[in-house]
């Protein structure tokens, strides 16, 4: 009976861990005072990367292998189809692996969005949303544009 018990406290563990990792994968989440936001090895980083001086930026930290990164890739190309401005840059982490790190980049996808000052203010692990990246981007944008 012990077995049996100790399978099912298991099991509902597991189908814990599996719901919240399912409601927290692709979310943005804003960073405040982090590292990467305002610390110059991120700017630098950035700039590494080739993220473009005075743009509203999303920044896709890939893998060759990583199927998730696929369609990451075409939610990111449609919102910037949709938003003019917004430039796209994605990094390939095994060739730019001190950069994943200054800007604590741990697994793929992981899309930064950056703006205008060159200052990372959203993240997502995972594939964001189409709306949520919108969301994040229009006040950027228009801020970018005073």
């Amino acid at each position: 009976m012990t077995g049996v018990l100790v399978v099912l406290v298991a099991l509902a563990l597991a189908g814990l861990l599996g719901w919240w990792w399912q409601r927290r994968d692709g979310r943005l989440r804003a960073v405040g005072a982090a590292p990467d936001a305002t610390h110059p090895a991120g700017s630098a980083a950035l700039a590494a990367v080739g993220v473009p001086a005075g743009a509203v930026t999303l920044v896709q930290f890939s893998a060759p292998v990583c199927a998730p990164c696929r369609a990451t890739r075409r939610v990111l190309a449609e919102v910037r189809a949709n938003l003019p401005g917004v430039h796209l840059v994605e990094v390939d982490v095994e060739e730019h692996l001190d950069a994943a790190r200054a800007l604590d980049v741990w697994r793929t996808p992981t899309v930064l969005v950056v703006d205008a000052a060159g200052r990372v203010v959203q993240r997502a692990a995972g594939v964001p949303a189409p709306d949520d990246l919108r969301a994040a981007l229009a006040p950027l944008l228009a801020e970018a544009q005073r």
